[in-house]
């Protein structure tokens, strides 16, 4: 039984598991939620477990605390928790245990099967092996028969084949003779042939010759007729330079000719202009000779007497 609180105590006790109780609830609220996939998932999962039983356990303490001043359910909580670890930590134990067994069993189980398959192997090697000396038998012996086979009809043959040889043989000597007779003639053809291609090309070569020489006179000569024509081109030019000069010197001077005849006509329209124009003001200024008569004036009459 624990001890009954009252009072002052009573009161701060249950201050501050409420205040524990608010702070566990708020944390509660924060707390992220991840998806089993989540690297943290697990851990997050054990300190939510932790949460609540911590908040459950101040729950209960503070009921009893406000009901009866005492706090017998928080040595209840932790004898509970202290048996539920114990039953955790037995179950885990043995669950290593099966898992140890089940890892001998597993283990003896493996050799066993080999055992078993060495057997078997064993056994169906013997049977190979009987298979394989039976077929080596029938094998040996028909290869000792197809070699008794061959020798004879290699020998058959042999007896068969002499007479066939010595026509091949005798057959062989007369191609060899023509062929000698063949080639021969061969030769003889080939020399007269060669014969002939030197004579031909004693002919090419000196026609060669001949004609390369005549190439070389005709070059000379349009070299020379090039040289001639390069001489009399380059007269022609300069020729046709100073023509080109006189011709450019006579056209400036009838140019200039032109212009001359155009100034001087030019000047003597303007001079022309330029009396008449003076006539004209000489004439109405009444300046020079060309100044105009006075009227004279008219003498008094009788009328202009009577009337002094």
């Amino acid at each position: 039984m624990s001890e009954k609180i009252s009072g002052v105590m009573l009161l701060n006790v249950c201050t501050v598991l409420e205040e524990c109780e608010n702070k566990l609830a708020i944390l509660g609220n924060i707390m992220p939620h991840y998806n089993k996939a989540h690297p943290e998932a697990r851990a997050i999962n054990i300190f939510i477990c932790h949460r609540q039983f911590v908040a459950k356990v101040i729950t209960d303490v503070l009921v009893e605390l406000r009901e009866k001043g005492t706090f017998e359910s928080l040595f209840q909580a932790v004898e509970e928790k202290k048996k539920k670890k114990a039953q955790l930590q037995d179950i885990i134990k043995r669950d290593q245990e099966c898992s140890q067994a089940i890892e001998d069993l597993q283990k003896q189980l493996v050799d066993i099967r080999k055992e078993e398959k060495r057997d078997e192997m064993i056994a169906h090697l013997k049977d190979q092996l009987q298979e394989a000396t039976f077929k080596t038998g029938l094998e040996r012996e028909y290869v000792k028969n197809s070699v008794e086979l061959q020798v004879y009809q290699a020998q058959k043959l042999n007896a068969l084949s002499q007479k066939e040889l010595q026509d091949e043989i005798l057959l062989l000597l007369k191609k060899i003779e023509e062929e000698k007779c063949v080639h021969k003639e061969t030769e003889t053809f080939l020399k007269k042939h060669q014969a002939n291609l030197e004579e031909k090309l004693e002919f090419w070569m000196q026609r060669y010759e001949r004609d390369t020489e005549e190439k070389e006179k005709e070059m000379d000569t349009l070299r020379s007729s090039k040289a001639n024509n390069l001489t009399k081109l380059q007269d022609l030019a300069k020729r046709c330079v100073e023509c080109e000069k006189v011709i450019i010197e006579d056209r400036m001077k009838k140019e200039n000719l032109q212009m001359q005849r155009e100034k001087e006509l030019l000047e003597r329209q303007s001079a022309t202009k330029i009396q008449a124009w003076w006539r004209g003001t000489m004439v109405r200024k009444g300046l020079g000779a060309l100044k105009k008569a006075k009227k004279p004036k008219a003498k008094p009459g009788k009328k202009d007497r009577k009337k002094k």
